[in-house]
């Protein structure tokens, strides 16, 4: 029997943490032995509120279709902010997956669109180091908006872009000027430009569409044409232990 065009709502479920609304769609046939990637989903301008059902959008539908469930078992985190993302959805995201059972540390991925995509950028900025990969869609400010994304720290996250170069409200070359900037770094940037597209592209990027031009800022990028495929191949990388000095060689101590 087809799936009613609003059922799939009902498998976020909704929750709040500090006042802060969220719903939360679970692994498919969850197993406890295993590990689970989280896909922290950023809604828009739109989705602003306090209603807890208007951050679900149209890729969050199509993440809960049940062969991507299959294909792709993870959790998806959908908070609702009355305001642009900052410091303190980050700390609550965190706390939320802290206490998720069975998560992958190292397969955290965030993803969202225009506000959300800003959300994104200002998101994997203030910790560089918590997200595995990151897929802003339209994402590189609003036109009036000041520059606000340092490419210096986000060079080494794993980032796939959408945009579509006729943008009137978040236009294309912002978000062309973060990729030039992480290409002049040496980054790991993936920029997809949707051609004659406007703002609305927040329905593609999923299932991925034959009008998009993808650039690659590196050789470091993964050049996996399929974006959930490349999503759920990324992991953070491991942190290496600083090498130890013999007490000889440390400043101020003797042998």
């Amino acid at each position: 029997m087809a799936r009613s065009s609003s059922e799939w709502i009902k498998l976020y479920e909704p929750n709040t943490h500090d006042k802060m609304p969220y719903r939360l769609m679970k692994p498919i046939s969850f197993d406890k032995t295993r590990r689970y990637p989280v896909i922290v989903s950023l809604h828009g301008a739109g989705g602003r509120g306090d209603d807890n059902r208007k951050q679900l959008k149209d890729w969050n539908k199509q993440l809960a279709d049940k062969k991507r469930r299959t294909d792709y078992p993870c959790y998806v985190l959908a908070p609702q902010s009355k305001t642009l993302w900052n410091k303190t959805h980050l700390k609550n995201v965190r706390s939320i997956i802290k206490n998720l059972p069975s998560v992958d540390t190292d397969r955290i991925y965030i993803l969202g669109h225009s506000m959300g995509g800003h959300g994104t950028y200002i998101l994997i900025q203030l910790a560089p180091d918590y997200f595995a990969a990151a897929a802003p869609s339209a994402g590189s400010g609003l036109r009036r908006t000041e520059e606000f994304i340092d490419a210096s720290v986000i060079k080494d996250i794993p980032i796939w872009a959408f945009h579509g170069d006729k943008d009137g409200v978040c236009p294309f070359e912002k978000d062309q000027k973060v990729f030039d900037a992480v290409k002049k770094l040496g980054g790991n940037m993936k920029l997809t430009k949707w051609k004659g597209d406007r703002h609305g592209v927040s329905g593609k990027f999923i299932t991925g569409a034959d009008n998009g031009e993808t650039q690659l800022s590196s050789k470091r990028c993964d050049p996996e044409p399929v974006f959930l495929k490349w999503l759920f191949k990324q992991k953070r990388p491991e942190k290496k232990t600083p090498e130890t000095k013999p007490a000889d060689r440390i400043p101020g101590v003797r042998k």
